[in-house]
């Protein structure tokens, strides 16, 4: 953490001596330069799993400059993580307040909306993020709304968004997984693997990514490959739900 905060008063320093002086002598967009540091170490700390300390880092970005809507968006994101609905809200209301416009906030929103089983407001977020054209990443709002509609039980228009994902990001590891999902129920078991196989290429598999491969294995007869699954998750996932079912033999 030293290492990182030394990081921070040289980024401070650089970024504070290459700018204009206002009347005050205060350098011209200081303050939101260090609440826009601050908000990408907070997001840093975020992915490191540090909640704490990201919370620390936003709530400073914060008080150097309280319109900084990034800032409120990524807190709205760690909120939600620790399962503080309210502050999580709160946080992404000001953030969309601050700039309407915002994708990633529109997407964290919708999604914190969805998990809370308000999928039809959600929605609405996902498709705001999606008119920006300047969105970055807007496969990921895609497989968001997939997922969503899914949480509707709308697999038809499911598929649609996944597949919209897939055509920006043909590595986006959850529409993979969700439309590998999507195949296995309606018993296209090849095309359900091959998905799978995707997803397991481009990252570390779930526990409902290995009972999902047990369960089309066991289905097309192959009873080794199927054994490999039931492997890797008593090994991965010992006290998993999904391993106990593959261990009683429960595939339906």
């Amino acid at each position: 953490m030293n290492g990182i905060r030394t990081l921070i008063l040289v980024a401070l320093l650089a970024g504070c001596t290459t700018m204009n002086k206002l009347e005050t002598g205060e350098p011209r967009n200081a303050a939101e330069n260090r609440a826009r540091i601050h908000t990408e170490l907070g997001a840093a700390y975020y992915g490191a799993g540090q909640m704490p300390v990201a919370v620390q880092e936003l709530k400073e970005a914060i008080s150097a400059d309280p319109n900084y809507g990034p800032a409120h968006g990524q807190l709205g994101l760690v909120y939600m993580t620790l399962k503080e609905d309210a502050l999580a809200q709160k946080s992404f209301e000001r953030a969309l307040k601050i700039d309407p416009n915002d994708s990633s906030a529109n997407n964290n929103f919708g999604l914190f909306l969805c998990q809370r089983k308000h999928e039809k407001e959600a929605m609405k977020y996902f498709a705001a993020a999606l008119k920006n054209p300047l969105y970055a990443t807007p496969e990921n709002a895609y497989t968001n709304a997939g997922v969503c509609s899914r949480m509707q039980g709308d697999d038809v228009k499911a598929e649609e968004w996944l597949r919209k994902a897939l055509a920006l990001q043909p590595d986006q590891s959850q529409a993979l997984y969700q439309l590998a999902d999507i195949a296995f129920k309606r018993n296209e078991l090849i095309n359900a693997r091959t998905l799978l196989n995707r997803h397991m290429q481009v990252s570390t598999p779930s526990a409902d990514a290995l009972w999902l491969g047990a369960r089309i294995e066991q289905r097309l007869g192959n009873r080794t490959a199927m054994s490999s699954y039931g492997v890797q998750l008593n090994n991965r996932y010992p006290g998993a739900a999904q391993t106990k079912s593959y261990n009683e033999g429960r595939f339906q």
